[in-house]
């Protein structure tokens, strides 16, 4: 039976019992874990990979999905470099040992050079965040000796995902996309396809399949400048948004900081009932979340603020 649209945790790489017992005092069952600090230098194993979901179940909590491996897994691939179809054998190792440990969902990136921000910047209360200036940015040196251009790195892209997505069908592994962060052009020499609707409906073009979607960074979209709300109905009345980054910022690029989830530019109500009515029925999980006085790493009261503000939401569109 499919579950129904869920709040989550995630943003963290390791399992201990002070954060499981946390996420389960929030009221949530979900968790998505980012980068697990697993085993191995090319791909994940199958024991590995079966002993983190074991983990989570025992704590009385579902796996949701598994977002991103190290860069260097891949990083060929996503430049087109010598050694990129090996690369890509080891990708698909992960996907079918993924399959084979039961974890339903991967969340990847196309950004060989990471999410970039600029400088420190507070929110209200003075809470920390982070923020982007693309004036500050854009003259910065190249990161991968060369530049790459939009061409190539969609035409890398299209031979990864060509390849990736009849092995995650086969084991029943979801992929989705993240957006680039921040959604500019180019930074360091790299040109960065994932930053509007039109490259979001290419992707997913690409290849016809259940298991080519989106791992839908709201945020991020917020940042573009795009009609979110015609997005979030856009891919999800299509099945191709797989689980979300439930937060927003104030501006857009070239310029933009984070914010409280109740605080930025989009109306987070309204963004809420749009999955609800687009028939979403994945996971929404607070992503970068402002730092807080008195708060320990991972950000827990932050966290908590951000889930307690989703869980009124959710209540509040699924009693309507």
């Amino acid at each position: 039976m499919e579950l129904p649209m869920r709040l989550g945790l995630g943003q963290f790489n390791e399992l201990n019992e002070d954060r499981l017992q946390f996420i389960r005092q929030l009221g949530v069952e979900d968790v998505v874990i980012h980068t697990p600090r697993l085993p191995g230098d090319k791909q994940w194993e199958f024991e590995d990979l079966l002993n983190l979901r074991e983990q989570v179940e025992k704590a009385g909590l579902r796996l949701g999905a598994i977002e991103n491996v190290p860069t260097q897994f891949y990083v060929k691939a996503m430049l087109g470099l010598p050694g990129r179809d090996e690369q890509i054998e080891h990708m698909q190792n992960t996907i079918r040992n993924m399959g084979r440990a039961g974890i339903p969902v991967f969340g990847y990136h196309w950004v060989p050079n990471s999410v970039w921000r600029t400088t420190p910047a507070k929110c209200r209360g003075d809470a920390g965040v982070s923020s982007f200036d693309y004036d500050l940015a854009k003259d910065k040196p190249l990161t991968h000796e060369r530049e790459y251009t939009e061409e190539e790195m969609w035409d890398n892209y299209t031979y990864f995902i060509k390849a990736m997505i009849p092995v995650a069908e086969e084991y029943g592994v979801k992929m989705g996309i993240h957006p680039d962060d921040p959604p500019v052009e180019s930074l360091g020499g790299i040109a960065r396809i994932f930053r509007n609707f039109q490259a979001f409906k290419r992707a997913t073009e690409i290849i016809d399949s259940d298991c080519n979607g989106l791992e839908f960074c709201q945020g991020c979209w917020a940042e573009m400048g795009e009609d979110v709300y015609a997005a979030i109905r856009y891919f999800a009345e299509r099945g191709k948004i797989l689980y979300v980054h439930f937060r927003d910022v104030v501006g857009t690029v070239p310029k933009f900081r984070e914010s409280f989830i109740d605080a930025g530019k989009t109306d987070m109500y309204k963004a809420m009932r749009t999955y609800k009515e687009a028939g979403f029925h994945g996971i929404l999980i607070p992503d970068h979340v402002p730092h807080m006085v008195n708060d320990i790493p991972w950000s827990y009261i932050a966290r908590a603020h951000a889930i307690g503000y989703m869980k009124a939401l959710l209540d509040v569109v699924n009693s309507s």
